[in-house]
């Protein structure tokens, strides 16, 4: 993974086929995506429970480019290890997830892995503020986790912003993640945002077998986001 704050677009698995996510990965890609993002949910720190370390090591072969596995679970650090034999390329722990997030960061990039920091709607960036020298990506929350499709939280576009300016000059990818689409992409990536994260925006209307939708969706979202910069 070579850093750049050029627009990528990391389709959710969340809303893809759950019985051939292997045809599903290798077809977003075919059409154009740039990362591979997986929602991994526990039913404890979210409501909700998708998939694990043996669905990540499943369709690892079927994605040329980047894992990118969201952990929306606790506690993280005993799982840090799976994920990463697993084949993550980029795992993002929450910040809200427990109370030794310097640790979990320390623990994700001694396992290989780029260190991605996941913060909630209702958490502010300043608690990002002794952090910032310790990840590779900052995922912000754009709805609160747990769910697709749900509708995008505009209070968070200011937070990209003052995320942007905390970050500077170092290497730090800004990744959105919720809600998502060619209406919203424009305003985070104004505000400085460069990996955006889209499920039902990406999939809608298409299929392993018709997946020329997938590509439509994917470069609408990217041409929406490009004309903002």
């Amino acid at each position: 993974m070579t850093f750049n704050r050029k627009i990528k677009i990391a389709p959710s698995i969340l809303a893809a086929d759950f019985a051939d996510f292997g045809a599903e990965c290798r077809a977003i890609e075919a059409q154009g995506c740039d990362w591979v993002h997986v929602d991994v949910m526990d039913g404890h720190f979210v409501p909700n429970i998708t998939f694990g370390p043996a669905t990540c090591a499943a369709i690892r072969p079927h994605i040329k480019g980047v894992m990118d596995v969201h952990l929306m679970i606790a506690p993280v650090d005993p799982y840090i290890e799976a994920f990463a034999a697993a084949g993550a390329d980029v795992i993002s722990a929450h910040l809200e997830a427990g109370p030794h997030i310097h640790r979990t960061l320390q623990a994700i990039r001694g396992a290989g892995c780029k260190a991605g920091l996941a913060i909630n709607p209702g958490t502010p960036v300043e608690a990002l503020d002794y952090l910032l020298d310790m990840v590779d990506l900052v995922c912000v929350m754009t709805v609160n986790p747990g769910f697709g499709g749900q509708k995008f939280i505009h209070s968070q576009v200011s937070k990209v912003a003052k995320l942007r300016a905390m970050i500077g000059d170092r290497p730090v990818h800004i990744e959105i993640d919720g809600g998502v689409t060619a209406d919203t992409a424009p305003l985070v990536a104004a505000a400085g945002a460069d990996v955006l994260v889209a499920g039902s925006a990406v999939f809608k209307g298409g299929s392993v077998a018709n997946s020329a939708p997938y590509g439509a969706n994917i470069r609408a979202i990217r041409a929406a986001a490009e004309a903002a910069l």
